[in-house]
């Protein structure tokens, strides 16, 4: 189990605000693309038509007209092109390509992608991608009947460092009419105004918190003009950042996440445990030598066993915080599994002051 965030609010470090807030009109945009890996040894589609249709679209772009009924695609593979392209970024500059197969491929090991286009939400061709495929694994093995496979991560999705490169800039305005906007990445009324009393303490009446998640800070005077050099120095004032009583639990991983600022009203816990094993055995009866008409028979045989774990019962004690309730259940030694059905039953009763996630 990990419980992280025991530390009481007034001991938490400032961050800066760069950390905590994105300047409106500087966020990032998502790029996607179709494209085709050749080189896989083999390892390919399974002659799917959009694959064939894709191989021979390719040739023909070379002068080479073939009907995709004609072209055996076995060393090619569709795949998906995603890329994230950041606001500011010019013309030439590189940036990383993630590659997903789309069809029935094996592999993409030592395949190499074609020139394919980036095309944002608008449709608008932004960068244009390219290169050798990087899967971080790998597939070993025949396979099939008597062979044997060894496989390492996802053979099937790949990266290409630096592989695609930027063809159009995003237009990306931040300052209008001598003002720009903070967007918090965790919006809070309280976050929302530590932060804006941070920056009038450093500049006098230039920011206003607009809501929950945005704060309006107007350029000062001496800063007209150099908008740059004021966001630079803007990112670099501290505030601390409230946080929601909130208790996360994930199942699927066993992990326990809980936030300094969770409250308990006065409660007691009691835990047990229960378990019942059923196992199942084959006994044989044989009859006894030179029997006449005797018979060897299999008789199944069923034992069940009922464990129950010896019970605990804590209370908490002032003051009712997270900490306090951790030292009681690591008290009464359950498991990870029990803690989380005992912060769900707590929630039930109307105990735990803190919002429950489960994921």
């Amino acid at each position: 189990m990990v419980l992280a965030g025991l530390l009481a609010p007034g001991l938490l470090s400032a961050s800066r605000l760069k950390d905590l807030t994105l300047v409106e009109g500087g966020r990032d945009n998502q790029l996607v693309g179709y494209g085709l890996v050749v080189g896989l040894s083999g390892d390919g589609d399974s002659n799917a038509a959009t694959t064939l249709q894709s191989v021979a679209n390719v040739l023909q772009r070379y002068g080479l007209t073939i009907s995709p009924s004609d072209i055996k695609a076995k060393n090619a593979a569709a795949v998906m092109l995603t890329a994230d392209i950041s606001a500011f970024l010019k013309a030439g500059t590189r940036i990383d390509v993630n590659v997903a197969s789309l069809g029935d491929a094996k592999t993409l090991q030592g395949g190499v992608l074609l020139q394919s286009p980036l095309l944002g939400a608008d449709g608008r061709v932004y960068a244009v991608a390219q290169g050798p495929v990087a899967i971080g694994g790998f597939l070993g093995g025949a396979g099939g009947a008597g062979g044997a496979t060894v496989q390492k991560n996802h053979p099937t999705v790949g990266n290409i460092s630096n592989g695609a490169i930027v063809e159009r800039e995003i237009p990306a305005a931040f300052v209008r009419d001598n003002a720009l906007r903070l967007l918090l990445h965790n919006p809070d009324f309280i976050s929302a105004s530590r932060m804006t009393d941070a920056i009038n303490a450093q500049w006098p009446a230039a920011a206003t918190a607009v809501d929950a998640a945005t704060i309006r800070v107007v350029l000062p005077p001496d800063f007209r003009g150099r908008d740059v050099a004021f966001i630079a120095q803007l990112g670099e004032v501290e505030s601390i950042p409230d946080t929601i009583a909130r208790v996360v639990i994930n199942e699927r991983t066993g992990t326990i996440v809980a936030t300094a600022t969770v409250r308990l009203s006065h409660v007691a816990i009691a835990h047990g445990s229960l378990t019942i094993t059923i196992s199942s055995n084959l006994t044989v009866s044989q009859p006894n030598a030179f029997s006449q008409g005797g018979q060897t028979v299999a008789v199944p045989s069923t034992k069940t066993e009922v464990t129950e774990g010896k019970g605990g019962f804590a209370v908490l004690r002032e003051p009712p915080t997270i900490e306090r309730l951790a030292a009681a259940l690591n008290a009464l030694g359950v498991s990870t599994r029990e803690m989380m059905a005992i912060f769900q039953t707590l929630k039930r009763s109307g105990a735990l002051q803190a919002e429950l996630v489960i994921n």
